[in-house]
């Protein structure tokens, strides 16, 4: 059976102005242009008054070798978007307002595969990992660490260079 260990855990809020299919299309395209295999699991849509709340849910999968896969997980939580209109440059600009929050966890999977599920030798399969590629394993889980990081790196630059025409100060934190 896979095992998944946790590299990393954050999280990115915005307040404010953002073009939210821009951000949603970039972030799908930074992930596809890593190498990952994109999956939504889910995207909810619901009306709430003037204004849409929105939930997402992907799975982007990076595969490094048979027996090991990057897994980055990202959880959307939109509020409050309602579409806006805006001066920028003489021009007016459509765009969207509101909260957006995406969780990030940063993923070693195991044995994607289950390998080792069915195999006769599945009881070696501790020792394996534990004696024979111990420090491949904590390389591969720094290295998880590393995409996950840089992909929060992306969306805070992305969302800093989308909101620069704003006046308000916005909130990026992890």
């Amino acid at each position: 059976m896979s095992e998944k260990i946790t590299a990393y855990k954050g999280k990115i809020k915005h307040r404010g102005l953002y073009p939210f299919k821009d951000v949603y299309e970039f972030l799908y395209d930074y992930l596809m242009d890593e190498d990952y295999d994109v999956y939504e699991k889910f995207y909810v849509e619901k009306r709430v008054g003037d204004a849409k709340e929105v939930d997402i849910s992907w799975e982007a999968n990076k595969r490094i070798s048979d027996y090991f896969t990057v897994r980055i997980t990202a959880f959307w939580i939109v509020l409050d978007m309602k579409s806006v209109e805006i001066e920028k440059e003489g021009q007016k600009i459509k765009t969207d307002s509101g909260v957006l929050e995406i969780n990030i966890q940063g993923l070693l999977v195991k044995d994607p595969n289950d390998i080792w599920k069915n195999s006769p030798w599945k009881t070696l399969r501790k020792i394996y990992d534990k004696f024979i590629i111990k420090k491949r394993i904590e390389y591969y889980k720094e290295f998880a660490k590393e995409e996950a990081e840089e992909f929060i790196g992306y969306i805070r630059s992305l969302l800093a260079f989308e909101t620069k025409h704003e006046t308000r100060k916005e909130t990026l934190y992890i």
